[in-house]
């Protein structure tokens, strides 16, 4: 169900370079978190929200809705290139946590910041069988991938995203909180333009999977998971990917020499519709903070 290991190669083993060159410097593939609130990552600096500093707070705000410690056994579902390890790992200083992903060249890239405490392994969630059980939990935007377009057609979205909350319930310890990431689908554009983008953007970058809907993931967390907060962060995700495109941008010519022009267009296609998706609402972003229910 939802995206393979070959969809998954499609979306994140481009390259490991190509993506350093445009996303924040621990590699951030999800939205940041803009606020200028007083418990913002970085106070030091006037001025703007930096990229940099929105990543840190995203870190920081999913870390407080798993409820994270210094002791915690932390699992990351789909970490990425590490970012969250190694934030938990030298922000929080967490003991013992681990991700996984279907990407080998995430892995790969976890495995050469050799982090303290972090392990990884190239795994599916539908295959996961811990030795231990964990005391915390954290995914941010891995949902995304767990059912596909077609699958979505045929009403089969619920019981899957259900099926993988009952997962990571049996991986986890009584009294565990999970703090969860996903983007969500709100509707349908009406202009051609943008229905033929965001059809692209789905089948070329990020094949075998489709964003859920906010009332799904509310839906499918019963039995298994109380919802404890939800917050949306449409705009959020709207500067998020304003700051990778414009990165991009200003890396067009040693792109275009390295990785092809076909990979800057492409990309610079995906960014610049994610960008105007969430400027019209047909896309936001949900964090959540879930107890598992004992």
């Amino acid at each position: 169900m939802g995206s393979s290991k070959a969809d998954i190669a499609v979306s994140y083993d481009v390259s490991n370079e190509f993506f350093r060159l445009w996303l924040d410097e621990r590699m951030n593939y999800t939205c940041g978190v803009f606020d200028d609130s007083p418990q913002r990552a970085d106070l030091t600096t006037p001025g703007p929200v930096t990229l940099e500093q929105a990543q840190l707070e995203k870190l920081r705000v999913l870390s407080g809705f798993a409820h994270v410690t210094a002791q915690s056994t932390l699992l990351d579902i789909g970490c990425g290139w590490g970012a969250n390890l190694e934030y938990q790992a030298l922000v929080n200083h967490v003991k013992a946590t681990h991700g996984i992903t279907l990407s080998e060249a995430q892995c790969a890239e976890i495995r050469r910041r050799n982090l303290p405490g972090v392990s990884a392994s190239v795994c599916s969630y539908l295959d996961y069988d811990p030795p231990t059980k964990f005391d915390a939990v954290m995914s941010i935007c891995m949902m995304e991938h767990i059912v596909s377009p077609q699958e979505a057609r045929e009403g089969k979205s619920i019981p899957a995203y259900r099926n993988y909350f009952r997962l990571v319930h049996s991986w986890t310890k009584p009294g565990t909180y999970f703090g969860l990431q996903t983007i969500l689908r709100n509707f349908v554009p009406r202009d051609r333009q943008d229905v033929r983008d965001i059809g692209w953007v789905t089948y070329e970058i990020f094949p075998g999977g489709i964003t859920p809907r906010l009332e799904e993931v509310i839906a499918a967390v019963n039995p298994y998971w109380e919802v404890l907060e939800v917050k949306t962060r449409r705009l959020d995700y709207r500067n998020t990917t304003w700051h990778w495109r414009d990165r991009l941008r200003k890396n067009e010519s040693r792109i275009r020499a390295e990785f092809g022009n076909k990979v800057y267009e492409d990309y610079d296609r995906y960014l610049s519709t994610c960008v105007r998706g969430f400027e019209k609402h047909y896309q936001s972003l949900a964090q959540y903070s879930l107890k598992r229910i004992d």
